[in-house]
């Protein structure tokens, strides 16, 4: 095992410190009775969710295709539908062509009238 230099102990004590205030001042934001009374209800007010609803409805105005989003693209999306598209067909096509041909009786299809 390694041991921790004694600046990467205090550095971590410093974030451990500071999680810890900000964890404070939240709970001490969400359970304050004043807050309602105030006007001022909803949710507490967290500059990083804002920042990063900002991020999630901007990207589309910053994105760029690349080669590598193209590709991704076609490999998640396209590509299975037309695989899958062509399996059901040549799946289906071969299972009519069993029923026109008659090796498959009619009361052992799966799909029938009666």
């Amino acid at each position: 095992m390694s041991e921790i230099s004694k600046k990467e102990k205090e550095l971590l004590l410093k974030r451990q410190a500071r999680a810890m205030e900000l964890r404070a001042e939240f709970q001490k934001q969400v359970s304050n009775p004043f807050r309602h009374a105030s006007g001022e209800g909803g949710a507490v007010f967290d500059p990083a969710i804002y920042r990063f609803q900002a991020m999630r409805v901007s990207n589309f105005e910053h994105f760029r295709p690349t080669l590598r989003t193209v590709r991704l693209g076609l490999f998640t999306i396209v590509v299975p539908m037309v695989l899958y598209g062509w399996m059901m067909k040549s799946e289906r096509n071969n299972r009519e062509k069993k029923y026109r041909t008659g090796q498959v009786a009619y009361k052992d299809r799966k799909f029938k009238f009666i």
